[in-house]
């Protein structure tokens, strides 16, 4: 079993609507949604929102039932990116064991760190104030050994606060902990369990491996270990790249194929300025059509030799899409590549035995 170890779960705050509010001062303390409108979906929304029963992925017209003074904001996703990197640069001061889970949250490990520190929830603590300095923008945390931990800990004093699970209090917290509070654990399955009469911790413990296995399918191994504090998932710094891909989501659907046309070539620009940046190529591209009404379309192609470029990507979409009749409005449109040339690299990653008192 590996020794304990000092993970955090960094977490930014209603992180697109923030950003909107921090740049626009005259949308702060307001409720503002990104993205929506009558149309479209919720990408976020601010906490103002939330009072409402506004969340994310809920659609656009459901939110403004809820709140009809709500303010819809066009997402601005280049802007979202710019400032993750910059909170990413900030993770790198700690440690170089940082794992994106997306543009607004990470794993990291910081057993050993760069500034010699003892205390993960010093770490955690300074983290966020620098992300402040520098974003202006509040960010939660959670701490503890180890990434299920840690991920469940980060969501309990949002915003701007962080809570820690020292290892010796692992077991009553998770006794304690709803199901429906279990990272990994959806709506679905929680209402399956709640038909079981198990609503917390403490109920899912008293199932044997082989109930669950049985109940659960391989999810049932997973649900066993980490009620009792187990999961052995490191971070993982270097992810092995198996495709890059560009998505548009548009403010107002696309009605025609010259609007189409016009989109995908942009976004074949984009694909290939990012593949150029990391001298990526790739055999397999598929093209993703999402409709008005939110029904989806993918459609991919493979070849022997390796796309070149994005006069090539534009061409092969359009074969693509001409594949299937356009006969309804388009809200997004998306170009990923795969099969690439990356090749696996294998890592060696060496875990030290650090004491935990100082854990905070």
């Amino acid at each position: 079993m590996l020794p304990n170890r000092k993970i955090i779960h960094v977490d930014m705050d209603a992180f697109y609507a923030s950003v909107e509010q921090h740049d626009n001062p005259e949308l702060r303390g307001k409720p503002v949604c990104v993205g929506g409108g009558k149309y479209g979906v919720v990408a976020a929304a601010s906490y103002e929102a939330r009072k409402f029963g506004i969340r994310s992925a809920m659609p656009g017209r459901t939110a403004l039932e809820k709140c009809p003074h709500l303010i819809v904001v066009k997402p601005r996703f280049q802007r979202y990116k710019e400032i993750s990197q910059q909170i990413r640069e900030i993770f790198h001061e700690y440690t170089d064991l940082v794992e994106p889970l997306s543009l607004d949250e990470a794993y990291l490990d910081v057993t050993e760190n760069k500034k010699g520190m003892e205390s993960a929830n010093d770490i955690a603590r300074e983290i966020r104030q620098r992300i402040f300095e520098v974003t202006g923008l509040t960010a939660s945390a959670g701490i503890s050994v180890n990434k299920f931990l840690a991920k469940v800990a980060s969501d309990y004093n949002k915003p701007n606060g962080q809570k820690t699970i020292h290892p010796t209090q692992i077991l009553e917290f998770m006794e304690e902990l709803p199901i429906e509070k279990f990272f990994g654990i959806g709506k679905v399955t929680a209402n399956k369990m709640h038909e079981m009469h198990i609503f917390k911790g403490l109920d899912l413990k008293k199932k044997s491996l082989e109930e669950l296995i049985g109940l659960f399918g391989k999810s049932g191994n997973y649900y066993y270990n980490v009620v009792r504090g187990i999961h052995m998932s490191e971070v993982k710094a270097h992810r092995i790249q198996k495709s890059v891909a560009v998505e548009e989501t548009f403010w107002d659907n696309l009605l025609d194929e010259d609007a189409v046309f016009k989109q995908l070539q942009l976004i074949s620009e984009e694909l290939e300025a990012r593949l150029s940046k990391k001298e990526i190529r790739g055999k397999s591209l598929t093209l993703k059509i999402k409709y008005k009404d939110f029904t989806q379309y993918t459609r991919s192609k493979t070849q022997e030799v390796y796309f070149d470029g994005a006069f090539d990507f534009y061409e092969t979409a359009q074969k693509l899409w001409e594949l299937r009749p356009f006969d309804r409005p388009v809200r997004l449109l998306g170009l990923s590549l795969s099969n690439l040339n990356t090749q696996e690299k294998k890592q060696i990653s060496v875990q030290l035995k650090i004491p935990f008192e100082e854990y905070g």
